[in-house]
């Protein structure tokens, strides 16, 4: 592959609704760029950037992949990303490494709710984007009614630079509105120029307008010479056009079909032309040395430094760290040091990935992307640069994940095999995460949706040959005590010999502080129990408190107090009081109305404002207690709520159909209170088998 220099690399991310064409859009673009020879398929499992077993079985997007497409001198970086939204944390490195969108759109589906997810990465990323309308061969897909539901929602930002042909029903062609040119493909495929069709004159006079009151704005001479009735050079045009693009005041708008090759030649060349390449992009980091700001801006002649975007750790093509280079050129035989690992490699070999496909280059230029093989230490989001001039970069912005699930290995052998599984996934994705609640006896994986920790199982049975199960995590209920109650704890036992003898008078009562699980006192006078089992009382408190006898939860919020008992001079030890105590508690405790705690969450759920009512009325259902709503200005309103954690399981499912995929969740947890009756009883029942009926070690 050619070394290309920064003003000649474009990095484009793919954006869109599942299934609108993205991934077909990179068959076309790869064939008619040479890349390839033929058009892979999804339907096969032929595609060169869906290229795992998984994406191959499921027939969509699961990871993002880079294809280089050379174009016109130019090398376009296309990122093909998910479209499915439990793989966001995919779509967020892709933007992260990008500097342009081109956001798909099924011509017969219309504006879907990724459609609109995608426009709103865009527009936190600051990044600036074309819309491309796919499928303009299927008889009922309509450009018009696109733009149209697309103008409504952006307003007249939204300008088609192409507008398709079609006769009879059938995509013949496309007339160019800033060359005021039809075109129709002939047998071959190639576009060839014809008469602008009557019909579409009127579409181009109204789409023509609008381009040049765009270009107009963009000075003040282009403004006075538009209002004079001058007319501008197609070269004026196209630089103005550029500059419009490049700070989002203008979206393109064109269209084609992938399986024809139809339109996509031209969107390639508007790539070229329109989009921005990171020359002249802001960047910067700090300079590890001197704590100063180094702006690297994708300068070549600055000293080399690049950020590792995404991490490929796959069984069958190996690991990959990706990286972006943000300024200087990285060659093979560079020394590069990773300043948050303290490691220092030199590369061997530097590749670019097709896919799969590993291609070995010799140098690569400030902005563009590559990939280093064997990494060990290296994860995602670390710098690389060299130690002479150490740089570190902002961390990746990726999603947090709410959705969890607990898991157990079918055999426990595997228990090793699965942890070293999940460790190589989730330094993969940043959006899984691998807990171990020792507090609640459970191991958790998280991610973003349902299907998505579904696909992880899936890949542990046919990648690692570790299978696990998936079942609803357990609640962190706890117990505690409202009342007051004054028992003893006697523990007498002879065997022969020495026996064990220990008693103790205690009274239990709430201590108010539900962080901590005890609070232990002693107020006993005249020695009736010698000072040093006092630790020993204690020391039974702290394993009683650990396993309750209500539900067997752990216990908080109890203040223990040891006021009297007795002893013998030969029997008793610190076990025999360490157990009288265990006895203590177990009967104080549930003679000073123990009840049990439910952890309550801080919800917050941003929707779009016809949503409010279905979701308010939801999380009253789930005994959530709404606090308030704030408008956050862009047509959508924040809800935020109280509720308890028992019922917030899979509600990440529950409110993207609610909302069609437009809400959004996240909480934290915020307190403990206590659980209704029927959520108790049933608790109780429930883990009745969990008591222990013996104090005893």
């Amino acid at each position: 592959m050619n070394v290309y220099t920064t003003d000649r690399i474009r990095n484009v991310a793919l954006l869109g609704h599942g299934s609108s064409g993205k991934t077909s859009l990179v068959e076309a673009m790869a064939k008619l760029s040479g890349l390839t020879t033929r058009l892979g398929k999804i339907e096969d499992g032929s595609t060169i950037s869906d290229y795992s077993k998984e994406e191959q079985k499921r027939k969509f997007s699961i990871h993002t992949s880079v294809i280089p497409i050379e174009w016109d001198n130019t090398k376009l970086n296309v990122f093909d990303t998910p479209g499915y939204f439990d793989f966001v944390g995919e779509v967020e490195e892709a933007m992260s490494a990008s500097a342009s969108a081109i956001i798909v759109v099924d011509g017969k589906a219309g504006v879907e709710t990724g459609t609109k997810k995608a426009w709103d990465l865009c527009e936190k990323y600051n990044l600036p984007r074309m819309i491309y309308v796919s499928n303009m061969d299927i008889d009922d897909a309509s450009f018009k009614n696109v733009l149209e539901e697309l103008t409504d929602l952006y307003g007249k930002k939204i300008a088609p630079f192409h507008f398709p042909i079609r006769e009879n029903e059938k995509f013949v062609g496309y007339v160019n509105v800033l060359a005021e040119k039809a075109y129709r493909w002939n047998d071959k495929g190639d576009a060839v120029e014809c008469e602008i069709p009557e019909y579409s004159k009127e579409n181009l006079e109204i789409y023509r307008d609008f381009l040049m009151e765009a270009i107009a704005e963009t000075s003040e001479e282009f403004m006075d010479r538009y209002f004079n009735g001058d007319t501008f050079t197609e070269a004026e045009m196209r630089a103005a056009l550029h500059a419009s693009v490049c700070d989002g005041t203008i979206v393109p708008m064109t269209m084609g079909s992938n399986t024809l090759l139809q339109g996509v030649y031209t969107l390639l060349d508007d790539c070229v032309k329109y989009l921005p390449s990171p020359e002249g992009r802001k960047v910067s980091g700090i300079n590890t040395a001197s704590n100063e700001i180094f702006e690297a801006d994708y300068d070549f002649s600055k000293p080399k430094s690049a950020i590792v975007w995404k991490t490929i750790i796959d069984p069958f093509i190996g690991k990959y760290s990706l990286f972006k280079v943000n300024s200087g050129v990285f060659k093979t035989g560079d020394v590069i040091y990773n300043e948050k690992r303290d490691a220092e490699v030199k590369i061997g070999k530097m590749y670019v990935l097709c896919g799969s496909k590993a291609i070995e280059v010799d140098e690569l230029h400030a902005g563009d992307i590559g990939a280093l093989a064997k990494l060990s230490v290296t994860k995602t989001g670390d710098t690389l640069s060299t130690k002479a001039m150490a740089i570190t970069y902002p961390k990746l912005l990726i999603s947090t994940p709410y959705f969890a699930m607990r898991y157990k290995p079918v055999n426990k052998s595997d228990v090793d095999k699965i942890s070293q599984a999940l460790a190589k996934i989730t330094a993969e994705d940043l959006t899984i995460k691998n807990i171990n609640d020792s507090e609640n006896h459970q191991t958790l994986l998280v991610g973003i949706g349902e299907q998505q920790l579904d696909i992880i199982k899936t890949k542990l049975e046919e990648e690692y040959k570790v299978k696990v199960e998936l079942s609803r995590p357990k609640v962190a209920y706890r117990e505690t005590i409202r009342g007051k109650s004054d028992v003893e704890g006697k523990y007498k036992k002879q065997t022969g010999g020495h026996g064990q003898y220990g008693d103790v008078k205690m009274k239990f009562e709430s201590s108010g502080d539900l962080t901590a699980p005890f609070k232990f006192e002693e107020q006993v006078v005249g020695g009736a129990v010698p000072k040093n089992f006092f630790p020993a009382v204690e020391k039974g408190l702290a394993e009683s408190v650990t396993k309750g006898p209500l539900a067997a939860y752990p216990v908080v919020g109890v203040k223990a107090i040891l006021y009297d008992g007795s002893y013998h001079p030969v029997d008793s030890s610190e076990q025999s009081f360490k157990t009288a105590a265990k006895l203590a508690f177990k009967d104080g405790f549930m003679k000073a109305n123990p009840i049990l705690l439910e952890p309550i969450m801080t919800l917050k759920v941003t929707v779009p404002d016809e949503f409010t009512g279905d979701i308010m009325g939801d999380l009253n259902k789930r005994r959530g207690r709404v606090l308030g709503m704030n408008p956050n200005g862009s047509g959508k309103q924040t809800i935020e709520a109280e509720i308890p954690e028992a019922s917030i399981y899979k509600y990440g499912t529950d409110i993207r159909s609610m909302t069609g995929g437009m809400g959004e969740y996240e909480f934290e947890f915020n307190r403990y209170e206590q659980a209704p009756g029927d959520v108790q009883a049933k608790e109780i029942e429930a883990r009745k088998d969990k008591l222990v009926d013996s104090v005893e070690d």
